[in-house]
């Protein structure tokens, strides 16, 4: 089956830092406004389902022939400390599991989540033919911790003052692991994503 020829959206779609898709419309786009929260949860799943990510970074739900590229008001996944039947877990808005082995401090005090996440991947090389593959792959990626658990990570952690953030350690699942800083600026490049991807 060929797919038609439809051009990809770009702008229209945002990720905000609570985990939340976003529509926004010409206004918002030239206003710089967040745009308005999609509630309807059969679309959020939908856009969940068809989360992917293509080998120049940029984040975007296959929407038929269509590929809606997602502006990142942060970064690629938002996630949550979540109990489950062993403790706790962490989830993304797509309710992926990320497996963490490291935390990053920024100098506004928020906490990224560096681990392992089974996303999908494109082969951007054909993103417009019927050729297109998409694979499911684990990947080492970023995510930020949604405010709402700071102070549950605080708890966890053993800190120390560094020049421009904090660092030191936290505890998951009997393991000590790393917390350490990074500027908020450098995330993007050392993580290969694009904040507000481009044609």
């Amino acid at each position: 089956m060929k797919w038609p020829n439809v051009p990809d959206c770009f702008g229209w779609l945002a990720l905000d830092r609570r985990g939340q898709w976003r529509m926004r419309d010409e206004f918002a786009q030239q206003n710089r406004l967040p745009g308005q929260v999609i509630q309807h949860v059969a679309l959020n799943d939908f856009i969940a389902r068809n989360y992917a990510c293509d080998e120049f970074g940029r984040y975007f739900f296959q929407n038929g022939p269509q590929c809606v590229f997602i502006t990142l008001d942060a970064t690629p996944w938002i996630a949550r400390i979540i109990p489950n039947d062993q403790g706790e877990q962490f989830l993304t808005q797509c309710h992926n599991v990320i497996d963490p082995d490291s935390a990053l401090s920024d100098e506004n005090g928020n906490i990224y989540i560096v681990g392992k996440v089974d996303q999908t991947i494109c082969d951007s090389s054909k993103i417009n033919n019927e050729s297109r593959q998409f694979l499911k792959r684990e990947t080492q990626t970023i995510a930020l911790l949604h405010d709402h658990d700071l102070d549950h990570f605080s708890e966890l952690a053993k800190l120390r003052e560094e020049a421009c953030s904090f660092g030191g350690s936290w505890s998951w699942q009997g393991k000590q692991l790393p917390l350490d800083p990074i500027h908020s600026q450098e995330l993007a490049t050392r993580f290969r994503y694009q904040a507000t991807p481009q044609p």
